[in-house]
């Protein structure tokens, strides 16, 4: 409640600066838990944590909102067992903002697991024998357990590499999908459904998914359905033409993008949030984000190195450890995990604050510049990310 006695909207979203080459901006969104500066990167905590990483350690980071799943944490610890613990902010120990997943996505990573038809997803649980149906419905009921400040949309998601009828019935399908969701929820003055844009790497089922969208009541907005193998300049694309079409006085949601050259390019593009498993993931493998791409620290080249991962970096392990010790014990001890995963998370979080930096100080294009000349300093840029620029007012050398 305000000070007036007014309830207080579950989102606000104000633009602060925005590029005047490029259609990059950086904005306030006030949530619930946590007022957070885009463009954001959520780190993933698919089943309420953070793999190798503690939340005290994400709130050392400045990290303010981060991604669970709703199919994962709706299977186990399940929604009865949240609802009492007073949802997932308490379950978890994290006090700042939350972003659920709708379950969708598992429709092409569990495939093998799912039967899709109009009523849901029918899932055969990964854990056991049993089976459960994941309907719009559920998936919002579920939701309202978790308690996240943002909840997507149940959508009908196919690889983004399908073609054919099957791409435009998974559109048609996520649009009463979406009506059906918000039909079902139950916390709209706390929590607020983000619908997903669907239509593969089809232009005009795109624009018509989108006009359908945006006739609804809805506070944000995420395009999906892609980041999944296709072609970089039919990702590129899709993500400027969505961007395009959206509203701009509301958040723009690009789903499942890590890599921080792609970050950099949907920024420049007009998207405001971003996730991605990648920064634990690579960590889990050894490999450490740097300013030129990655590391991989299991090399025996850095058994001697006794420089930071990143020089410069400000991380808690890069002001600690070396290259050499992390490689001593990389994949071996699960600390390293832990290591690698502080630094790669914090690194996205850092290039994110750069880049909202570069946009209120007015030298995003320069930034942009400098960070691919450093990202790709021993080979050509790729031409997909010179053609992304260009069709945006950045030029590259």
């Amino acid at each position: 409640m305000t000070a007036t006695g007014t309830k207080t909207p579950a989102l606000t979203y104000k633009i602060i600066a925005e590029c005047k080459e490029s259609k990059a901006r950086t904005s306030l969104m006030t949530l619930p838990h946590c007022a957070v500066e885009t463009p954001v990167f959520m780190p993933v905590g698919t089943k309420g944590s953070l793999k190798g990483l503690l939340p005290d350690q994400l709130e050392a980071m400045d990290c303010r909102i981060l991604l669970g799943n709703t199919y994962h944490l709706g299977t186990n610890p399940g929604p009865e067992l949240l609802k009492k613990a007073g949802g997932l902010h308490k379950f978890m120990g994290w006090d700042r903002a939350i972003l659920t997943d709708s379950g969708g996505f598992q429709m092409v990573s569990l495939l093998s697991l799912a039967e899709i038809k109009e009523e849901g997803v029918q899932f055969k649980s990964p854990y056991d024998d049993s089976s459960c149906l994941l309907s719009p419905e559920n998936s919002i009921q579920i939701q309202n357990s978790i308690g996240a400040d943002i909840i997507m949309q149940l959508d009908d998601v196919v690889s983004s590499l399908t073609t054919g009828p099957r791409v435009e019935e998974a559109m048609e399908r996520t649009i009463r999908w979406l009506d059906r969701c918000i039909n079902a929820h139950e916390r709209d003055d706390d929590q607020n459904i983000f619908p997903i844009v669907q239509g593969g790497l089809d232009d005009d089922l795109r624009k018509r998914c989108v006009a359908e969208l945006v006739k609804r009541n809805v506070r944000g907005f995420a395009v999906g359905g892609i980041s999944g193998g296709e072609a970089k300049d039919d990702f590129w694309r899709v993500v400027k033409l969505c961007s395009d079409l959206l509203p701009k006085d509301k958040p723009r949601y690009c789903m499942g993008v890590g890599f921080a050259a792609d970050l950099v390019v949907c920024v420049a593009l007009g998207i405001d949030m971003f996730d991605c498993v990648f920064p634990t993931r690579t960590a889990r493998f050894g490999c450490g984000l740097v300013e030129t791409g990655q590391i991989n620290l299991k090399h025996r080249k850095f058994a001697k190195d006794l420089r930071p991962v990143q020089e410069g970096c400000e991380c808690s392990t890069c002001r600690t450890y070396t290259r050499a010790y992390i490689h001593s014990i990389v994949t071996v001890e699960t600390v390293a995990c832990n290591l690698l995963s502080v630094h790669n998370v914090y690194y996205q979080l850092k290039l994110m604050k750069d880049i909202r930096e570069s946009i209120k100080e007015e030298r995003f294009p320069e930034f942009v510049q400098l960070f691919m000349k450093k990202m790709f300093e021993d080979r050509e840029v790729p031409k997909w990310i010179k053609d992304a620029l260009a069709a945006v007012n950045i030029k590259l050398p």
